[in-house]
């Protein structure tokens, strides 16, 4: 197991804030992708940090001396996320922000130059954040990962120092690639002298960038924050559900008070023997409420209903109420 240097990114209440947030969003997105501005708003609102319009040209946060580069990869949807705890994965692209030497130098060499880009990056970007931070503090730099499901389901998030690779720490080679059909690339590929492993493969051909290799951290490690959003486990038998404010409403306009026990048997009575069915439709409102249902009633739910999140499905099942009565 690798061991990774992580920071704290959230206090406990921020955390809590954080999933409340990235929950409510995942009911109103109704399938669409999840995009670097989505999470950067999320992130922001958590700790009370004003929202600033993303954009991919700036660094993604940069507050009173803070400054965060946030860095996304889609995860497979079939399992949970929490496998990915412990692992090695390449991101696309750390910047490409870079010019690489000629491949016919010698590899060290080009790993030095290139590193040497990177660094004047790193440091072009701590000034920004330097500008932002009280008079004499330093700017606290940051690499954020997160890592998404397709589903949005599940999302894990974990920071890191932004630092500069120190070349004396890594060997490089040369790596031919393609041929045939494909047109022939050379990768510089970048390893950790220690350990043997590739941390880093750099690009030359159709924009050249860095492409860094990052360790999720284990479970164990404080620092890092797993939010579930749809058919989230809370208890033996207990499955939490966030809805949009307007099925909800419609939920209690149809039902009343309800707990759980009552709006679980509902669920199971109503469904009984219906075939699934799945349609999309839209939610527009801003927040987003709880509830809580047995895991058999929420199991029956979205088999009949899968929809595309868990309000897509309650809304799908008032529409099947609405038609039956």
């Amino acid at each position: 197991m690798v061991k990774v240097n992580t920071l704290p990114a959230f206090t406990l209440g921020q955390k809590t804030k954080a999933h409340a947030l990235l929950a409510a969003k995942v009911a109103y997105m109704m399938g669409r992708k999840f995009e670097e501005g989505d999470w950067a708003e999320v992130y922001c609102k958590a700790k009370d940090i004003p929202v600033k319009r993303w954009s991919n040209l700036n660094i993604d946060i940069m507050h009173e001396g803070l400054g965060v580069e946030h860095k996304m990869l889609c995860y497979r949807s079939d399992v949970d996320l929490g496998e990915a705890f412990g692992q090695t994965m390449m991101h696309p692209a750390a910047t490409r922000a870079i010019r690489v030497p000629p491949t016919n130098v010698d590899p060290d060499k080009a790993m030095r130059e290139i590193f040497q880009q990177y660094a004047a990056l790193i440091q072009q970007r701590s000034e920004k954040v330097r500008e932002t931070a009280s008079a004499g503090n330093h700017p606290d730099m940051r690499t954020g990962w997160l890592l998404w499901q397709e589903s949005l389901c599940q999302f894990l998030y974990f920071e890191e120092p932004m630092l500069a690779p120190d070349p004396k720490n890594f060997y490089a080679k040369w790596h031919d690639s393609g041929g045939g059909p494909r047109k022939a690339s050379r990768n510089l590929w970048v390893f950790d002298k220690e350990t043997g492993h590739k941390r880093y493969s750099i690009t030359t051909a159709a924009g050249a960038k860095i492409q860094p290799y990052f360790d999720v951290p284990p479970p164990n490690d404080p620092n890092v924050y797993l939010f579930t959003v749809i058919g989230e486990v809370i208890g033996v038998g207990m499955v939490r559900v966030w809805l949009t404010i307007a099925t909800f409403r419609e939920l209690k306009r149809v039902l009343g008070d309800f707990d759980t026990a009552k709006l679980s048997q509902f669920v199971l009575r109503k469904l009984e023997g219906v075939s699934p069915s799945l349609i999309v439709r839209g939610g527009d409102e801003p927040a987003a409420e709880t509830i809580i249902l047995t895991a058999e009633a929420y199991s029956r739910l979205k088999a009949v209903f899968p929809g595309v999140n868990d309000d897509n499905s309650f809304q799908l099942f008032l529409e099947f109420l609405a038609g039956h009565h």
